[in-house]
């Protein structure tokens, strides 16, 4: 492609560039085939980028045109534990895929998970010009092109100087577009850093890159950390309080004998401090010990030693620091305040309302409530993604991968696997999905072009909303009759779409609409329904078979299938798929976020629970001598139960009415990331305030029925 080597011979600059381009391709190996992910790259790859190669010579490792270069894991795969350099395999090339030799010049290391450029199988750049892909294009950019910049050089000046390039070398090419097919579109180079890409939301790592992700999750799962690294602040702070009372006696001796506020309050955060340390190491066991079910949940493969960097490290310290002090100081200057004569005659109460307290108890169960909304809602959206009506039956169908398979042996293929009664239907499509356009009405439009056989429709159980389906009964159907969804006809602007043309006008080809298909889910539903275009023609190729079976004695269908496939597709990898799971699978980044959501509001309310403990045993311990009053004065155990509860559901109450339309802002905002999605009903709220109430009141009962129960003497014998 022109634009790698037409910018950097034209912009000083740019002292180098690489390109990379991935592709799946069969490997064999012996009387093996594997289907593998592979990558082409320019033979200074290994100049360009760091990745260390364990063997072989990264200077010449991709010089040769047929050479490739293995990771340690794909090398495993195809050879074993022998040594994969010097080996040889198979690789399919040019219009019949005939199968040529490669041989294997360098084995990598297994590439860091964090790596936007995963190595498994590296094959030259050379050899993907000589299979024919254009090099002289300047209006179809489709590798990734990777510039290294001169030190100092300006990024802005780059795109302004590539402009130019493109302006003037693509002069004549655009012209041409322009007139033949009405080309108008603009194009506009720009440059991206490297480490950009990882989190990018407009140009992110495909076509050979991995790894991309969005932002929003890191801020989540920040979010979520912070949120249960207050609701443990907010902990020890009440937890600290509760339990003062027993050290009033240590604080009013430290007192008497001449200790200072100063050094009470020193002390004080001393224990913040060391606690905090305590916890801290602790938390870095845990982290060791669960991130290997972390990496399960997230589907990452995270290790401790990303952790160990200089800047996290030193982030490490400060969030150490701020939540020693954060959760130590209040409670340093209130202990530090007892009066001594109070204390030592065991008179020491808290005054005032303990607004602090109550407050923080709010914001903990504000944030547990928060994070149970989204449980709930989270849930919902994911049952409603994965048992809405998709347009179609996804039920025991089977799908396999051919390779460029036209309609004779396709027909052969069919009636193979057919001689089973327990195959149905076999239908064949492209591989992939292939997004084109083409002219109706005089107007552009952009849609989904599905080759597909006659058996499709009716495989899959897709109704059609008007006319007919194609057919060879109609000669013409293969070479001028085109099908289109109900998508595509909105978008045409079509009230009577039969009998319409749509123009090819790059292949100056036009086909009648014969019929239109109803509207169906072809991809997942994290996505529109968008213009599909049907189509037969006989110079386009299948390679995917749907396969309808009887869902009783399924190995044994699957059994014959293989063997079919074997014998029809020598060359290969026979893998299957059955389509209900690849479209569930579609959702696994939902599910996921579904169990770390979970486990985060289960968390929360653990901890929140834990403060509001806290609070009853403070609350208790001042309303002691009321207690035994009561009691003495007939009052009952339930009675008392229910004047110690009743404040702190009032709090939870509080808590709710903060949480919930916060929760309803910030879900309502992602769920509209979901073109198709539930409604936030109030049935996901009461479903929350119940189980928040509930919870809170099994929490507080303990301490308050353990209170009630306590023997009055005790605690009016002081008086």
């Amino acid at each position: 492609m022109m634009q790698g080597p037409g910018f950097a011979s034209d912009i000083p600059e740019i002292g180098t560039f690489v390109r990379i381009q991935g592709e799946q391709l069969p490997a064999k190996v012996g009387e093996n085939i594997f289907e593998q992910d592979g990558m082409y790259a320019d033979s200074n790859f290994f100049s360009v980028f760091t990745f260390p190669l364990k063997s072989g010579n990264p200077k010449t490792a991709l010089s040769n045109m047929y050479s490739v270069v293995l990771s340690e894991e794909v090398a495993k795969k195809f050879f074993g534990n022998t040594d994969a350099m010097g080996k040889t395999i198979e690789l399919p090339l040019g219009k019949e895929r005939a199968f040529q030799q490669f041989e294997v010049t360098g084995i990598v290391p297994k590439t860091p998970q964090n790596s936007s450029i995963k190595i498994d199988m590296l094959l030259p750049m050379s050899l993907n010009e000589r299979e024919g892909q254009r090099d002289d294009q300047w209006i179809n950019f489709y590798l990734n092109t990777f510039f290294v910049l001169n030190p100092g050089a300006d990024i802005s000046k780059v795109e302004a100087k590539m402009k130019d390039v493109y302006e003037r070398k693509a002069k004549d090419q655009i012209k041409e577009a322009r007139e033949k097919y009405n080309f108008n579109n603009t194009m506009v180079y720009r440059l991206q850093g490297l480490h950009d890409m990882h989190l990018s939301t407009t140009y992110g790592a495909y076509n050979g890159l991995v790894g991309a992700s969005k932002p929003i999750y890191s801020k989540i799962l920040g979010g979520i950390a912070l949120f249960i690294l207050i609701i443990a602040c907010i902990n020890f702070i009440n937890l600290t309080m509760a339990r003062s009372l027993k050290r009033a006696k240590e604080i009013g001796i430290r007192k008497v004998v001449g200790g200072e506020r100063s050094q009470l309050i020193a002390q004080f955060m001393g224990e913040s401090f060391l606690l905090s340390l305590c916890s801290f190491i602790l938390a870095i066991m845990l982290v060791i010990l669960v991130l290997p079910f972390f990496n399960t949940v997230s589907n990452k493969e995270l290790s401790f030693s990303y952790l160990l960097d200089a800047k996290l490290i030193g982030g490490y310290i400060a969030l150490f620091l701020f939540t020693s002090i954060l959760a130590g100081f209040y409670p340093a200057l209130v202990l530090s305040g007892y009066d001594p004569v109070e204390t030592l005659y065991n008179k020491a109460r808290f005054s005032g309302k303990n607004y602090l307290s109550k407050s923080l108890v709010v914001l903990q169960f504000a944030l547990a409530a928060f994070l149970m909304v989204a449980t709930f809602t989270i849930y919902s959206q994911f049952t409603y993604l994965t048992h809405r009506e998709l347009g179609y039956n996804d039920k025991n169908i089977v799908i396999l991968y051919g390779d460029r398979l036209k309609a004779d042996k396709l027909n052969v293929f069919k009636d193979e696997l057919k001689k089973d009664p327990a195959v149905l239907s076999v239908a064949a499509r492209q591989r992939g999905f292939w997004s084109t356009l083409a002219k109706v009405d005089g107007k552009e439009i952009e849609f989904t072009l599905e080759v597909f056989d006659t058996a499709y429709l009716s495989t899959y159980q897709i109704p059609l909303a008007m006319g007919r389906n194609l057919s060879p009964a109609y000669p013409s159907d293969s070479t001028s009759s085109v099908l289109v969804n109900e998508a595509f006809v909105k978008k045409a602007g079509w009230k009577d779409p039969l009998n319409h043309q749509v123009d090819f006008f790059y292949d100056s080809i036009k086909y009648n609409v014969v019929g239109v298909v109803k509207d169906y889910h072809y991809s997942s539903l994290l996505e529109d329904i968008k213009p599909e275009l049907f189509i037969m023609n006989p110079k386009y190729s299948y390679g995917q078979l749907i396969i309808k079976i009887k869902p009783e004695n399924t190995s044994a269908t699957l059994k014959h299938i293989e063997k079919v496939y074997k014998a029809q597709q020598p060359f290969q990898p026979y893998k299957y798929e059955f389509k209900d799971a690849t479209n569930r699978l579609q959702y696994e980044a939902e599910e996921k976020w579904k169990q770390i959501i979970t486990f985060s509001a289960i968390l929360s309310i653990f901890i929140s629970c834990i403060g509001l403990f806290g609070l009853a045993t403070l609350a208790a311990e001042k309303r002691t001598r009321e207690i035994g009053i009561r009691k003495v004065l007939g009052a009952s155990v339930s009675v008392i139960v229910t004047k110690l509860s009743q404040n702190f559901l009032q709090l939870v109450l509080i808590s709710i009415v903060i949480a919930f339309p916060a929760a309803w802002f910030a879900l309502g905002k992602w769920l509209e990331n979901y073109p198709y999605r539930i409604t936030m009903g109030a049935g996901i709220f009461i479903a929350t305030a119940l189980v928040i109430f509930l919870i809170a009141l099994l929490t507080v009962s303990y301490q308050a029925i353990r209170a009630a129960r306590a023997n009055p003497v005790n605690s009016l014998r002081a008086e």
